[in-house]
């Protein structure tokens, strides 16, 4: 049988977990970022073009390969590095080589990136270049952001559309 003890000292127990587990639920009071400042956060996921050019094959090229293996034509399967800018009045603020995931480099390139800044208007320009075959951006773009204390500005880039996205 239980005794008395036993179920007041199990009664007192949980009562303190319950207070503790309401108190630490609420505080310590948590701020993401500092009252003055606002976040900018790069996250995006795109492939790149392939590294190199398509070959195409002459048909003797074909014929001394085996039946299975035989693909008028062949493409590389390595991917180009993701070279992504983002500045913020004339204010380099993020510049990266992304290289592209898997073991052979043939998946998408992955970026994930905060920036704090004060808060304030700001003119924003983005570049990307997904290709190694090219010479400048392939993709820009600039928007004039508000930011307000504790805003956060998400840059991401829409493959689909083929733009960046501003949220």
């Amino acid at each position: 049988m239980i005794k008395a003890t036993q179920i007041i000292g199990q009664s007192v127990f949980y009562g303190l977990f319950i207070a503790a587990t309401g108190y630490l639920s609420a505080s310590p009071a948590y701020q993401v970022i500092e009252p003055d400042m606002a976040l900018v956060k790069i996250s995006m996921a795109h492939t790149s073009k392939p590294a190199g050019k398509c070959i195409t094959q002459t048909p003797e090229q074909l014929e001394k390969l085996p039946p299975n293996m035989r693909l008028p034509v062949v493409c590389p399967r390595e991917r180009s590095p993701l070279y992504l800018e983002v500045e913020l009045d004339g204010k380099m603020i993020y510049q990266e080589s992304i290289l592209p995931a898997g073991i052979n480099h043939d998946s998408a390139c992955y970026n994930y990136h905060k920036i704090k800044v004060p808060a304030g208007s700001y003119n924003l320009k983005t570049r990307m270049r997904d290709s190694i075959l090219t010479e400048g951006f392939d993709y820009t773009a600039e928007r004039n952001v508000e930011l307000a204390a504790s805003d956060i500005l998400v840059i991401d880039f829409d493959s689909k559309h083929q733009e960046f996205i501003f949220e």
